[in-house]
């Protein structure tokens, strides 16, 4: 892309930070020496999501070829041709050994061959003007950098990191993504608590007692932020849902 990159890699030894580090270090180097320049190359820490499995790596490699028609550097039938691509080099070759679609294309039941190719671009093609279809696939999750899978287990993912200091581990964009999911289960227990649906939240906004129950319940379970709280039960500002959750915990 023009002014980032993204890679589908499998690591069999948990050293993907030290691999990024050699990485984007020598081509840092590179590009500076070839340009005569000097200082940083690349702006903040790259991001990393969890990919649940290989359903779930297919979708994201969809994005990564699909991202420069996204962008519109290049149209949807020029994408096999697309230099900086590595769907050219499936397609047309060579290939480095390391370049492996194993793992994703058994996944759509589709060969490592010229007719198989054929196909899978034939696919996404398709899918480059099926704006539905990528929203129903969670491009735009994928963009953000959040947890790529099914919901359960985006939801078992934050029960299992609910425990840990996970700020120390991941970037914030990953970490914000696995607490909305310990929040969103928290609503959920709320809610079901309450007997109330994700439909009746859009109410007409205000400090209706039962939604200062459940944010209040909210709150006791996940710790989510007023902010966020606010907006997902239509309750106006934080401030007064603070001083709603405030006001019911002391009567």
């Amino acid at each position: 892309m023009r002014n980032h990159f993204h890679l589908a890699i499998t690591t069999p030894v948990a050293n993907l930070g030290e691999g990024m580090h050699w990485m984007q270090t020598t081509f840092a180097v590179r590009f500076n020496r070839f340009r005569s320049e000097s200082g940083h190359l690349f702006q903040g820490r790259y991001q990393s999501p969890l990919i649940q499995d290989a359903a779930a790596l297919v979708r994201v490699v969809d994005y990564i070829h699909l991202n420069p028609v996204r962008a519109g550097i290049v149209s949807a039938p020029q994408l096999a041709g697309f230099r900086w691509g590595s769907l050219r080099r499936f397609v047309r070759g060579p290939r480095p050994d390391w370049l492996s679609p194993a793992s994703w294309l058994s996944e759509l039941h589709i060969e490592d061959s010229r007719e198989g190719w054929s196909l899978y671009i034939d696919q996404v093609t398709t899918l480059a003007g099926d704006s539905a279809s990528q929203e129903r696939l969670g491009f735009d999750e994928i963009s953000r950098g959040c947890p790529v899978g099914t919901d359960a287990w985006k939801k078992a993912i934050a029960r299992e990191y609910q425990h840990r200091a996970i700020e120390q581990d991941l970037p914030r964009h990953e970490t914000r993504a696995l607490k909305e999911e310990r929040w969103n289960v928290a609503l959920g227990k709320a809610l079901l608590e309450q007997q109330k649906s994700r439909q009746e939240l859009a109410s007409p906004p205000g400090p209706l007692p039962w939604k200062v129950e459940i944010a209040s319940r909210v709150r006791e379970l996940s710790g989510a932020p007023y902010s966020w709280i606010a907006g997902m039960l239509s309750m106006g500002s934080p401030l007064a849902v603070r001083v709603a959750v405030w006001r019911w915990c002391n009567m």
